[in-house]
């Protein structure tokens, strides 16, 4: 399948690392590149083949719907924003979709089955059984170098203060992030969050109690207010 050439125009780092989950979860989409303003999209697009552009619309200095008005020709464009009015006029630059943020997985595989795939074919999930199926991964920055993480290797994620310690079958990292929104950021039903401070990994649950988890870095405590989600996800199958 010939692969679409996505850039990411957006000045939100956690909006931005969301998206390019996200793109990274589609076999026929490639991330190229992401920048922060208008003006570096503006000089991405005079230098390389861009075939889609998911374009936030309030961007520092020059807007997304501005830039989309001076752009002769413009590839196709997923607008992301906050706000609702915009959408009207956002059609009217004949966008493909208007993705409300904080955006949804089901929602952004909607905005890209709208996109024209050469040859047109109907857009399937990566989530068939394949030959060699593709292992969910997510980017991590440490030191200013973005480090792939394979989800199946996470065995659990705890919050200390404004990093998250992510415990991994190889090592542990230690990242600049917020636990709440690195959970959004992992997209899956395959992970639960058990306490304030810890997210663990259904499939390395060894066994567990009313109080506490224990998988094979050790024993996790269940926080009060999650006991019931908590059991509720033990119980249910690993999609």
């Amino acid at each position: 399948m010939e692969q679409l050439k996505c850039i990411i125009v957006e000045d939100e780092p956690i909006a931005a690392e969301i998206l390019e989950h996200y793109i990274a979860r589609v076999p026929f989409l490639s991330l190229i590149d992401k920048v922060t303003d208008a003006i570096y999209a503006l000089e991405l697009l005079q230098k390389i083949p861009v075939d889609v552009m998911f374009l936030d619309i309030h961007l520092p200095g020059l807007k997304g719907l501005d830039l989309l008005k001076i752009l002769r020709k413009h590839p196709q464009v997923i607008l992301t924003t906050a706000y609702r009015e915009y959408a009207l006029e956002g059609y009217d630059l004949n966008v493909v979709d208007y993705l409300l943020k904080p955006i949804q997985f089901n929602r952004f595989l909607a905005a890209v089955n709208k996109l024209t795939i050469p040859p047109v074919k109907p857009v399937v999930a990566n989530t068939e059984e394949k030959e060699q199926p593709l292992r969910r991964h997510i980017f991590v920055n440490i030191n200013k170098k973005n480090i792939r993480i394979h989800l199946d290797e996470i065995i659990y994620i705890e919050s200390q203060r404004e990093y998250i310690r992510i415990i991994t079958d190889k090592q542990a990292y230690l990242v600049k992030y917020q636990l709440a929104d690195f959970e959004v950021l992992l997209g899956t039903a395959d992970f639960i969050r058990v306490h304030r401070s810890f997210i663990v990994s259904k499939a390395r649950v060894r066994a567990y109690t009313a109080t506490e988890i224990d998988v094979e870095a050790g024993s996790i405590p269940i926080g009060r207010n999650f006991k019931e989600l908590v059991f509720k996800a033990l119980e249910s199958p690993i999609s």
